[in-house]
Formats: C-alpha cells, structure tokens, sequence
C-alpha cells in the first residue's frame, strides 16, 4: 500500500512528467507530427488528472503543510505559490477547452487557445516542482 507521505514526491514526479510531455508535445506540433503531439498532449492530460487526484487525496487526509523557510526565500515562496495556485485553478477550464477544440477537429480555435494554454500549463507543472522543493526540501 502506498503511503500519504509518498504523495508529494509523486505529485512532483508527475508534475515533473508533465512538463517533459508538454515540451514534447510542443516539438512535434512544431514539426507538423500531428499523431506524436496528440499522443503527448493526451498522456500529459492523464497525468495531470492523475496529480490532480493525487493532490486531493493528499491534503483531504494531511492538510496544509507549514512552509518553514525564514528570510528572503519566505516572500518568493509565497508569491510563487500565489501565482502557481492562482494559475492551476485557471488553467483546467482553459485544458479542457483545448481538448475539447481538438476532439471536435476545429483546429483553428484549437491553436488560438493552445497558445494561451500551453504557456501557463507549463508555468503551473514547472512551479508545482519548485514549490514542492522549496516546501519538503528546504
């Protein structure tokens, strides 16, 4: 049985996972490799809902977790949690949406709002790792 306190190493990893999926993605709809980009965009969806599912169930059993830091490393926490949390709320609406334009083949909206995701998406998977490091590993 997996243990609560194996869940934020893993909502990292995943987050981590997301990013490197995201990235690619990105590459091969740059390279017009239409399969390979929707096998990544669709698989760093998954992992997501995975993290999404895996954060819950964590902080519904643990709660809050103190941030610890003193000093200067306080505030740059807190603003970069501030604006990851922010954003991890916004951004669902705007993945879904993204999703949904591409299943329904209307690519051109599909690449409009893909511009706005794809940004911020990454913003949230890449702070989500930094926020776990800064939080259990400093």
């Amino acid at each position: 049985m997996l243990s609560l306190t194996a869940l934020p190493t893993i909502n990292a990893t995943l987050n981590a996972t997301s990013t490197v999926l995201l990235l690619a993605g990105y590459r091969f709809i740059r390279a017009k490799r239409i399969l390979p980009h929707t096998i990544c965009m669709l698989t760093a969806f998954i992992v997501s809902t995975v993290f999404l599912i895996s954060y819950i169930t964590y902080h519904l059993h643990v709660g809050s977790i103190r941030f610890e830091g003193q000093g200067w490393i306080r505030p740059v926490y807190f603003s970069l949690l501030i604006s990851h949390t922010v954003l991890a709320i916004g951004i669902v609406p705007l993945v879904l949406r993204t999703l949904y334009l591409a299943i329904r083949r209307r690519f051109k909206e599909h690449e409009h709002i893909a511009r706005i995701t794809l940004p911020l998406w990454l913003y949230v998977s890449v702070t989500g790792v930094i926020v776990y490091v800064m939080l259990y590993h400093l």
